[in-house]
């Protein structure tokens, strides 16, 4: 193949999914409802106050009437759900795999421990590391940002935001709107996460302190570049689209949201054909 010709493409096999808190202010049905009828390859569920979102078999008789595989669970680690399932964070991972092995999913999405659950950070990475010892699957650990409080920044999780600074976790999971907050290199975290980086948040930022969760491509971060370096090193993790939408003035305008980042990813998890018996 001489330089001017064109590169033959290969699509990734990697399966695209919708996290479910891409619809809200709607339910957790609705995610199912629009993944089916845009095309998704299956959803991540956010377990959060949606009491639908706490019920696995809820979910399954929801995955079952539309078609429609669930990719992951999101363990329900935010400020607002301190208090679903349980207030105890060992038993709401504990639930959370539970849910994934009924439901099929292979991966539990989790962040770090905030700074206040001394006993949990203390044990956290051990912790992590046995239960997924115990199961087929994945405690996907995700990159989370600082705090700023007058021109400082200030951590609120334990050991750190940056889970990929210190000693690796077994599985991680890249929130590029995450990165977009703090201010992080995305590619050289990816590169950081390595092989053990099997799921992906895709979304989008500008940088401004706060998580936007824009569509990819509306913001500063190398989605683009991300999606095409794993498609290249044939990841065979989740790609999930988790984007905010509680702004869409209307269900149309929403869908037109979810299915431009679905196109985007579509477009970009492509990676050049190798030609036979040329250099690897």
């Amino acid at each position: 193949m001489t330089p001017d010709e064109p590169r033959a493409l290969r699509a990734s096999g990697a399966k695209v999914g919708l996290s479910t808190a891409s619809v809200y202010p709607e339910s957790t049905a609705v995610a199912f409802e629009l993944a089916a009828k845009l095309g998704y390859d299956g959803v991540e569920i956010m377990v959060w106050t949606d009491p639908i979102s706490q019920d696995p078999y809820a979910l399954q008789r929801l995955s079952q009437h539309y078609g429609v595989a669930i990719l992951a669970i999101h363990a329900p680690c935010l400020i607002i759900t301190q208090r679903v399932w349980t207030t105890d964070p060992w038993t709401k991972l504990q639930k959370a795999q539970f849910a994934a092995e009924l439901l099929g999913a292979q991966t539990v999405v989790v962040h770090p421990p905030f700074r206040w659950q001394r006993d949990y950070a203390r044990g956290f990475r051990e912790g992590v590391r046995r239960l997924a010892q115990e199961t087929d699957v994945r405690f996907a650990v995700e990159n989370m940002f600082p705090l700023r409080v007058r021109g400082r920044e200030v951590s609120a999780y334990q050991p750190s935001w940056d889970v990929a600074a210190a000693e690796p976790y077994r599985d991680y999971t890249l929130d590029l709107s995450h990165s977009a907050v703090s201010h992080s290199d995305a590619l050289g975290m990816l590169d950081a996460m390595g092989e053990r980086l099997t799921h992906l948040h895709i979304a989008d930022g500008t940088g401004v302190p706060k998580d936007e969760h824009l569509v990819p491509g509306r913001g500063n971060q190398p989605c683009a570049e991300v999606l095409e370096r794993l498609a290249a090193r044939g990841y065979d993790g989740h790609v999930v689209v988790e984007i905010n939408t509680r702004r869409a003035l209307d269900r149309a305008e929403r869908e037109a949201d979810l299915a431009e980042a679905l196109a985007f990813c579509r477009l970009h998890l492509v990676a050049p054909q190798r030609a036979p018996g040329g250099p690897h």
